[in-house]
């Protein structure tokens, strides 16, 4: 996933210098390049074999082991999609430079909370990890939505990066703590699909809200939905507390 969200925010960048030099030619050869780059990179790779172990459990029952954590992630997520999908049109709409700024301050921050911070699930726990990052995410999304200029705007959307950063391996965790080895793939499959519903329904959803109350109050909404991700990262939380 770091290494993922330091693709982006390089590429935002480097998009906008191509894009600038050889308009959208040069984006569409690079974006067809790269991955056939990557595949001559990966084709000398050797297939890992599968350790003995238990019997996989139906996947009904790893859904119902995930569900929560994945709730709580798909609300988190929002946030992450504002920023994908309205960052730079926030600085296009009120002239601020340069408009990749927030999706490179998000990308670059989540990278180095990750890097700093990541042991931080398996020590703490994925739920109390999520809540302390939930609140750091709204907290900069709020930023977002209060910033008057250009230079407040990215630091929103950095600590906005900063929050997301844990708090989707942090529900991650949750997800997967209590299934058995054999079966944690099938697990994590099904809690990235909430993140592609919050990415694929919530963004559309978010576009009505800057159609009808304009792009600032994108950040005002997405801030107001991780309330629900703090409640689920606090009631698993409670759940996981010993007796």
């Amino acid at each position: 996933g770091t290494a993922m969200f330091a693709a982006l925010a390089l590429g935002a960048p480097i998009g906008s210098a191509l894009y600038a030099a050889s308009g959208f030619a040069a984006i569409a050869l690079a974006t067809v390049g790269l991955p056939l780059a990557t595949l001559l990179a990966i084709l000398p790779m050797r297939g890992t074999s599968l350790a003995a172990s238990a019997a996989r459990q139906p996947w009904t029952s790893v859904a119902q082991a995930v569900w929560l954590p994945g709730v709580g992630a798909a609300f988190s997520s929002l946030g992450y999609g504002a920023i994908l999908s309205f960052g730079a049109l926030l600085f296009a709409e009120r002239g601020w430079q340069p408009v990749w700024l927030p999706f490179t301050a998000y990308a670059a921050s989540l990278i180095a909370a990750r890097l700093c911070f990541g042991h931080l699930p398996d020590r703490l726990g994925g739920a109390r990890v999520a809540v302390i990052f939930v609140a750091v995410e709204a907290a900069g999304l709020m930023l977002t939505w209060l910033a008057p200029g250009p230079v407040l705007a990215a630091i929103g959307a950095g600590l906005t990066g900063l929050g997301y950063s844990l708090v989707y391996p942090g529900f991650g965790a949750e997800a997967v703590g209590r299934l058995p080895q054999r079966s944690r793939g099938l697990a994590m499959g099904l809690y990235t699909v909430f993140l592609d519903v919050a990415l694929g329904f919530g963004s559309p959803a978010l576009g009505l809200v800057a159609a009808s109350a304009g792009l600032q109050f994108v950040f005002l909404v997405v801030a107001t939905a991780t309330l629900p991700a703090l409640g689920i990262a606090l009631l698993l939380g409670r759940r996981n507390a010993p007796l």
